[in-house]
């Protein structure tokens, strides 16, 4: 159902505290004669936005948004039109260890993964009325965030060899990138979105964002606090450098991951794999239905060959299942690593047709999620890179090489 502005506007104007209005929205909000509202539309902004391959229009930030409540998925291509095209000529082929190696040293780190920690840093991150990426709350948040990451760094003792650090965005809400150097430049990425939206009144109404994607933020945090405690990590002795990325404007239409892989692309990094974790704590739609609790495998518009590693990893390391399952082009930031030409993979809480229904709305809350669930995301998400700091990409790529000839 198409629900018109104004209506809209009129129903919810008289419930929301000025205390939550942004600069100028008052100057947006109102009613208009039919000239004011001509003259708004000719001088409105538009964003170029992919919806699938090919397939491309320009819209206003509102035709955004309902494109977001009816369920469309989409790249903002405004800024970053080539992605594609950057390392073309230079991708190479994606190889992974044929199964999990290392677990003598990654059981007992799993073991130390808390689901308080977990709690703690989600009741903090929703603690912010809205983490929408173009108000200031977005910013505010992205620098709450970046002061638990750079804590546990120094609570590891790490501050030498481990940084974090802000990747810039104009729209005030940073990305953050914490680095665990290794022996080489070749890098593993885990990711996460730190924005959250209220797809009604973004720069006005509450949007918590528990779920989304809260969970996955605080997920991958748990598993950068633990991985720190190996004193080989934090010391360097691993192969691949390891990146945990906090996006902005995943909301917005992938636009922090854009940034970043575009960057990435221009300047040579050599990204091995990128996993994104984006909603790990609903399990209630999947236990009403009858069905088994699991970790959600995403098997569209994602490296086959990763995807099949993970779910190895899922096998050998979590206590619950997987199930394959869809999600569409351009449904989270790991698309933006793909789409620069980057090995990418995407987990998700459950079969995607049973996951959170309180997304993007008042209703994202803490109170419908699970724990014991996300501790499950969090123990694959520190197996996951602690096995592929350690893999020998060089060999693996030369192996199958030799085996193609």
């Amino acid at each position: 159902m198409k629900v018109t502005n104004a209506p809209l506007l009129a129903l919810l104007i008289p419930a929301v505290s000025a205390r939550f209005v942004e600069n100028g929205e008052l100057d947006r909000v109102g009613l208009y004669t039919d000239w004011a509202l001509k003259e708004e539309t000719d001088n409105v902004a538009r964003y170029h936005i992919e919806l699938s391959p090919g397939e491309t229009r320009w819209v206003t930030e509102e035709q955004k948004w309902e494109l977001r409540r009816n369920g469309q998925r989409f790249f903002d291509i405004t800024d970053t039109p080539d992605l594609a095209s950057l390392r073309a000529s230079t991708a190479s082929k994606a190889v992974f260890p044929a199964k999990p190696a290392f677990q003598k040293e990654v059981n007992p780190l799993l073991a130390n993964l808390s689901k308080t920690e977990m709690k703690d840093h989600l009741e903090g991150l929703t603690s912010f009325h809205t983490r929408y990426y173009k108000s200031d709350y977005g910013r505010q948040s992205s620098e709450w965030l970046l002061g638990q990451v750079r804590d546990a760094i120094l609570a590891a003792g790490a501050e030498k060899h481990v940084t974090a650090e802000h990747f810039t965005h104009s729209w005030g809400q940073n990305s953050i990138i914490a680095t665990i150097p290794g022996k080489t430049n070749s890098t593993v990425v885990v990711g996460a979105h730190q924005d959250s939206i209220n797809l009604w009144l973004p720069s006005i109404l509450a949007a918590p964002g528990a779920d989304d994607d809260g969970s996955g933020t605080v997920t991958i945090l748990e598993a950068f606090r633990v991985l720190l405690s190996s004193e080989a990590i934090v010391s360097g002795k691993h192969e691949n450098t390891i990146e945990f990325h906090w996006y902005s404007a995943e909301e917005g239409g992938l636009l922090g991951s854009q940034a970043i892989f575009s960057e990435y692309a221009k300047n040579g990094r050599d990204v091995k794999a990128m996993l994104q974790q984006d909603m790990t704590g609903y399990v209630t739609r999947t236990l009403e239905a009858g069905k088994v609790e699991s970790v959600g495998v995403i098997v569209d518009y994602v490296d086959p060959k990763l995807t099949d590693f993970i779910k190895k990893i899922i096998v050998e390391y979590c206590d619950i299942p997987y199930i394959e399952t869809k999600c569409g082009y351009a449904c989270s930031d790991h698309a933006s690593a793909s789409k620069a030409g980057y090995p990418s993979a995407f987990v998700i809480e459950s079969a995607f047709e049973y996951s959170d229904n309180h997304i993007h709305s008042t209703d994202d809350k803490i109170e419908y999620l699970s724990f014991d669930h996300m501790l499950q995301h969090a123990r694959m998400t520190l197996a996951f890179v602690y096995e592929l700091a350690h893999a020998d990409f060089a060999e693996l790529e030369a192996d199958a090489a030799w085996r193609d000839l």
